[in-house]
Parts: structure tokens; C-alpha cells; sequence
């Protein structure tokens, strides 16, 4: 085998300068809440709006900006993820077995109930991860999803990327970034309920 590049890459959950870091950050959230994330979301993204969640009229007048092949494109692209996460579904059966008179064994299989998805953005737009994030866990049963995207810094957010998001399947759409959009759906911060489980990718 012959290699051409190392790859060199560094494992950030060693890292500890990023732990001392976002530990910091984590404490001032959960303690100061929606005025630190509107101070980080601030300072690392110039985006401060009236609200990080959308409404239903932003979801819809960000879709009605794309072109119609880029939704046609997305709509095939979800419908290959979601017969998959249904054909995956199928091959978790629950089970039951009385093993003596009166005594059962088994198990179920029980989705959690309020699921956080995290949507990477920044210089482009990532919206496969809506995809392969938000429509297993809407398929599995996952009664509330949240999910959360970082701005195109100082201007909004991807259409492409609301509109993957939406037809996924998310609940709620928050316009946010980083470790204060995880903050927000792990603790619950403004109107958003703590999550049961975080998801999503995401650099250090």
C-alpha cells in the first residue's frame, strides 16, 4: 500500500483545550440561558434576531425561494433514507416468550421522546445531515424533533437547508450554531424542552 498523505487527524474529545473551552461556555449557558446564547451567537456568528426559531410562514417562504429541481432532488434523496430506516424498523421485532406458566420474558423496543438534531452549516450548506439524522428518529416513533442550524454569518440560514429540515420531519427549527445550539436543546433553553438525545455532526 502506498500512502500519499497522512491524515493527522486530531481526536478533539482528547483535546483539552476544547474541553476547558466549551466547559466554560456550557456553565455560562446553563446558568445565564437565553442571554449568553444571544451573546455567543453574537460574537461567533453576528446573528442576534427577535427569535432563533423559525415560524412556519420563514420555513415556508424558504422553500419557495428554491428552485424546483433542488426540491425534487431532496424529496428522492429523503424517500431512498426513509424506506431504508423502515426496512431497518421492520428487523427490530419485539419479543415475547413464556418461558414457564406465568412467566414472560422479552423485550420492546421504545423510542425516546424528544430528539435534538444538529444541522452543521457555516460556509456551506450540510442538509444531508437533516436527512440522516431527523428521519430515522421519526421513524422509529420519536414523538418530538427539534433541530437546530448554525447562520450564514450575519445574513440567515440555507433555504436548502430549512427545507430538509422541514420535510424530514423536525418539529421545531432554530437558527443557531455551536455549542449554544446544543446547549439550548440539552438544557432547554427558551421555549425549547430539554431533548432525551442529541444528534447530528459538528466540528470540534
Amino acid at each position: 500500500m502506498k500512502t500519499y498523505k497522512d491524515g493527522h487527524h486530531r481526536l478533539f474529545e482528547n483535546d483539552p483545550e476544547t474541553g476547558s473551552v466549551v466547559s466554560r461556555m456550557l456553565l455560562e449557558l446553563e446558568r445565564d440561558r437565553m442571554d449568553a446564547v444571544r451573546k455567543y451567537s453574537s460574537q461567533f456568528d453576528d446573528w442576534d434576531p427577535e427569535s432563533f426559531r423559525l415560524t412556519g410562514e420563514q420555513v415556508q417562504g424558504a422553500i419557495q425561494q428554491l428552485p424546483e429541481q433542488t426540491i425534487r432532488d431532496t424529496d428522492f434523496c429523503q424517500a431512498n433514507v426513509r424506506a431504508f430506516a423502515q426496512a431497518q424498523l421492520e428487523t427490530l421485532k419485539p419479543l415475547e416468550v413464556e418461558m414457564r406458566p406465568g412467566v414472560v420474558l422479552g423485550h420492546r423496543h421504545i423510542p425516546v421522546q424528544f430528539v435534538g438534531s444538529y444541522i452543521p452549516g457555516g460556509r456551506y450548506p450540510m442538509f444531508g445531515s437533516a436527512q440522516m439524522s431527523i428521519i430515522p428518529a421519526r421513524v422509529a416513533g420519536v414523538k418530538r424533533i427539534v433541530a437546530c442550524t448554525p447562520p450564514v454569518k450575519g445574513k440567515g440560514f440555507f433555504p436548502a437547508t430549512i427545507n430538509a429540515i422541514a420535510k424530514a420531519g423536525a418539529d421545531e427549527i432554530y437558527i443557531l450554531g455551536g455549542v449554544p445550539a446544543m446547549a439550548l436543546m440539552a438544557f432547554g433553553l427558551g421555549d425549547a424542552a430539554p431533548v432525551d438525545m442529541l444528534c447530528g455532526a459538528g466540528n470540534k
